[in-house]
């Protein structure tokens, strides 16, 4: 299914911003853009909660989007959060309210998650190039660093230093002296030295910033002529004259340069230092300016998967390569949880796309827990995907595919938590019956059965001597109704008596 108009929603630590495209011969054409100055990071209290004014301030600017986003499909606009609500523990208690005021789901992505994306966006607004192309995006709360051929990030992290927070930790009060500049350049510098290695020994031949903060200081070098020989974007030059204007002036406020924009300089001071730290500790000398960003990302990563190249299903091949997973047990075991969600849901309506797509995958995983242990190998696989970096996932669909690969074996208490009309529950059970029923790890074909479901649970019609003749898995059903027995949906058995032979066959019997 394909959208003429897709919209992303980027709720960073800095700002929140829409953008909507439009579909065009797998081109994306920008069509709206609105950004709101929400500084949720400055909203961060000592103990990482976000603070009333800050959470009232995202609610109003997301009603905004939300009555621009009317009329959109859900399947049409992605939302993501960044670093701030990573960090702040009452992330799960506001998100329910920022999505009410939005109208769509927001997840909050991961540090690398996030970094991917970026790249995509900035790759997509950049020529194509055969050389390998270094990408520093300075946010609100983070800053990340990929390098990347085309449109294809190879190396990828994300550090907990931002302009917003920065500004608020070494420049507080807005002041600036080189004392304070300096210690907020060598905190910076820590946070780049344990990954600097790595990057210059990966190499790239090409340095570009995206987002505010880069666009921000390219604009001041440029337009003030701080670069040498009139030298586009940032250079090393460039910004160390920036830098001493900013210490000379004593304050942000009271620089007198132009293109300096108001809404940029709150948060100046951190960018800069962050950025000088980034071109001293990685040896850059310049570096250009891409229009790409986080929300250009997230369009093309959702054209992608309308176009059935969902980097979700690349991930969990990637996962499963890694944690040696028997291919051939986990397609046994994928086609019979299929074949039972098509019993009791039509597998070919549009809302039920994404909960084919979740079992798929839980199906394709639930062994990656056997890399680590046999026993409990349900727990490990868990925890693996609760805290793995699965690039393409939001840390709400890690969570959910956790939780069905958890609850694919043993008591159900540890899921009890999920409401009983979840449709999780449904995954659950068909991943559990798919693997109950392949315990043996063959290819012999199993028995005719049918599975229903109803207000007063599951029930499971199979061949009595089907049954009999196979007593270890027959035991293991029975089990498995006492522990179905203690939620909203039990499992019956019935065994299904053998069609009665003709008079005729049954005179030569």
């Amino acid at each position: 299914m394909g959208y003429e108009l897709i919209a992303a929603v980027d709720l960073g630590s800095n700002s929140f911003r829409l953008q909507i495209g439009r579909v065009l011969d797998d081109q994306i054409y920008p069509l709206d853009s609105i950004k709101e100055p929400i500084r949720l990071a400055s909203g961060l209290t000592p103990d990482k909660l976000l603070d009333d004014a800050s959470q009232q301030r995202a609610i109003d600017a997301l009603r905004r989007f939300g009555e621009r986003l009317r009329g959109f499909q859900p399947e049409a606009v992605r939302a993501v959060a960044t670093n701030t609500l990573r960090v702040a523990k009452n992330a799960m208690s506001f998100l329910p309210y920022a999505e009410a005021a939005l109208g769509f789901p927001i997840e909050i992505i991961g540090g690398r998650e996030e970094a991917r994306l970026i790249y995509i966006g900035v790759a997509h607004s950049l020529p194509a190039v055969n050389h390998k192309r270094l990408v520093v995006d300075i946010g609100g709360g983070s800053t990340e660093f990929i390098i990347g051929k085309k449109v294809e990030p190879l190396l990828l992290e994300s550090l907990y230093m931002g302009c917003v927070s920065y500004t608020l930790r070494f420049f507080g009060d807005g002041r600036v002296d080189k004392k304070r500049f300096r210690e907020a350049e060598v905190a910076a510098a820590r946070e780049i030295e344990t990954i600097a290695g790595d990057y210059q020994r990966f190499g790239w031949k090409e340095a570009v910033g995206s987002s505010g903060s880069a666009r921000a200081i390219a604009d001041l070098l440029e337009l003030n002529g701080l670069n040498p020989g009139g030298v586009s974007g940032v250079t090393r030059e460039g910004l160390e004259r920036l830098r001493a204007l900013l210490v000379r002036a004593g304050s942000a406020d009271a620089m007198r340069l132009e293109g300096l924009r108001t809404d940029r300089l709150p948060v100046l001071p951190g960018g800069i230092a962050i950025m000088s730290a980034v071109f001293s500790e990685l040896g850059i000398e310049r570096m250009s300016y891409a229009d790409g960003a986080l929300r250009q990302g997230v369009l093309y990563d959702l054209l992608g998967r309308f176009h059935h190249h969902d980097m979700r299903d690349a991930t969990v091949l990637q996962f499963m390569r890694r944690y040696q997973v028997d291919g051939r047990q986990a397609e046994r075991v994928e086609l019979t949880a299929l074949s039972i969600l098509g019993q009791l849901i039509d597998l070919d309506a549009p809302e039920h796309e994404i909960d084919i797509s979740f079992l798929k995958w839980a199906a394709r995983l639930h062994e990656i827990g056997i890399s680590i242990a046999h026993g409990g190998y349900h727990k490990h696989g868990a925890y693996i995907i609760t805290f793995a970096d699965m690039p393409g996932f939001s840390k709400k669909d890690q969570a959910r595919l956790a939780l069905i690969v958890l609850g694919q074996r043993g008591k159900l208490e540890k899921v009890s938590a999920m409401p009983a009309g979840d449709p999780t529950w449904r995954l659950v059970f068909c991943l559990r019956l798919a693997e109950l029923l392949h315990r043996s790890r063959g290819d012999q074909p199993l028995p005719g059965f049918s599975v229903r479901q109803s207000p007063a649970g599951f029930l499971l019609e199979l061949p009595g001597d089907w049954l009999s003749a196979n007593p270890l898995t027959s035991a293991a059903l029975n089990e498995e109704t006492q522990f179905w027995l203690r939620t909203a949906s039990p499992l019956r058995i019935k065994r299904r008596a053998a069609p009665a032979l003709p008079a005729a066959q049954a005179a030569q019997a």
